[in-house]
């Protein structure tokens, strides 16, 4: 190792795992390593990982096995953590020989002593569950960094066991955050020059409903929108079946609340949400988004499908497309049924074949490019308020996002990080949106 120790994380799948990866960095940076945005220069390289999708995880093995001939040529650390190595656990170790460490989704504070151990030449995987007592005082935090915007994560796992999804055994079962933790951490965040936060959990609709005498998400809400200095507050994700007449209100009646909600519905057929034990039907789901549109009129809803699940005929998919069309989603992730590991729909009949899923996906996402272009083409000379960012990808303009989570570049000078401004649209594109600095009035 040199001196200078230097570490590459790279992230795969949700939100979570970005949150994760930033606990990550933080508790190596007290091992001295320093983040470097260099893999081929990295001391110790981690690989956080998602397998709600096969794709995902394929994809998982593909990248490690990149490393291969890197490890032959010098000496690094790999490891690996998330969903696929909670999964897999040991056996990882086998099948990846030249991996040196594997962590599970409830084993990020067991990292800088694996990582002493690794050095050592000791290779090791931790991906026991532990108990709620022990989650609740190992909720990693992080207090530096920096930056306009900060995830917070307020909630882990979930106990609704949708039949396709692997989150609650990769996961572990639901368990809220303290409350009076999360709103110091926000205001840590927010005294460090962070002006906007994203509440993060698997399901945050059913935030402290299972701690006797713990806020509920819509109280927390209330409470992190009186902290003083705080600009803009954000939460993902939403189960449809838990989201409360309280929280919808909150939408209306908290300025800093953006108007964006991600709800996803999965499909828009009673018999497939049926299968998918999803727990509302597609008029309930419905009723909930014109509650949320009566509350806030200009709020942007996203969402998530899934086509190609096993019994899904035509007629269950047109109305998917009717579901999107009525909802009239500003975008989506989309993606065809792939079974997982351990979930009741690994075993359903009436398996769609691979060809008709992906035809059937690719229409799903015809519709939605549709959609979106219409609506990113009617903000065209509207004036939309953005926090700055920073510097777009381009690197001769900045990036914000709108209230409702649309990106907008534009030109004007890197002071105004941080800031909120005014920006007039001038053009929409299918992934973001065009503007120029407003005039003050």
């Amino acid at each position: 190792m040199s001196d200078e120790k230097l570490l590459y994380i790279e992230t795969f799948g949700c939100q979570m795992n970005v949150n994760d990866s930033e606990k990550v960095a933080a508790l190596l940076k007290g091992e001295g390593y320093t983040p470097t945005p260099d893999a081929s220069a990295a001391d110790l390289i981690i690989v956080n990982t998602c397998s709600v999708r096969e794709k995902a995880e394929h994809k998982v093995y593909s990248y490690l096995g990149r490393f291969r001939g890197l490890k032959r040529e010098r000496r690094f650390l790999l490891g690996v953590g998330g969903c696929v190595a909670q999964q897999e656990g040991a056996r990882l170790l086998k099948r990846v020989p030249w991996l040196d460490l594997v962590f599970g989704t409830h084993n990020l504070h067991l990292l800088p002593e694996m990582v002493r151990s690794a050095e050592q030449g000791k290779r090791r995987a931790a991906v026991d569950f532990i108990d709620n007592e022990t989650r609740l005082d190992l909720f990693p935090r992080v207090d530096d960094g920096g930056g306009v915007t900060r995830f917070v994560t307020v909630m882990q796992g979930c106990d609704n066991f949708c039949s396709y999804c692997i989150v609650p055994y990769v996961r572990g079962r639901e368990i809220s955050r303290r409350s009076a933790e999360i709103i110091d951490e926000v205001r840590g965040a927010v005294a460090g020059g962070v002006r906007e936060v994203t509440l993060l959990g698997q399901n945050v609709n059913s935030y402290g409903l299972k701690m006797p005498g713990e806020l509920t998400f819509a109280g927390l809400l209330r409470e992190i929108s009186a902290i003083d200095g705080l600009e803009r507050i954000r939460f993902t994700t939403s189960h449809p079946k838990d989201i409360s007449p309280e929280l919808i209100a909150c939408f209306a009646e908290l300025p800093k609340l953006c108007g964006h909600i991600h709800l996803p519905a999965q499909a828009g057929s009673d018999a497939i949400l049926a299968r998918m034990n999803r727990g509302y039907t597609r008029q309930e789901y419905l009723q909930k988004v014109a509650a949320l549109k009566a509350a806030r009129p200009d709020i942007l809803i996203t969402g998530d499908v899934i086509v190609g699940f096993p019994g899904e005929t035509e007629d269950d998919f047109l109305q998917t497309l009717s579901l999107m069309e009525e909802v009239r989603y500003t975008d989506i992730f989309s993606f065809a049924y792939s079974p997982r590991p351990e979930t009741a729909a690994a075993s359903l009949p009436g398996r769609v074949t691979r060809k008709e899923a992906t035809e059937r996906l690719e229409r799903v996402q015809a519709l939605q490019r549709e959609m979106t272009i219409e609506r990113h083409a009617g903000f065209v000379d509207t004036c939309q308020q953005v926090l700055v960012e920073g510097m777009s990808k381009r690197g001769d303009q900045l990036y914000g996002r709108t209230g409702g989570n649309l990106i907008v570049n534009f030109a004007a000078d890197p002071s105004l990080v941080g800031s909120l401004v005014d920006v007039r649209i001038t053009r929409g594109f299918p992934n973001s949106l065009l503007g120029e600095l407003a005039p003050m009035q």
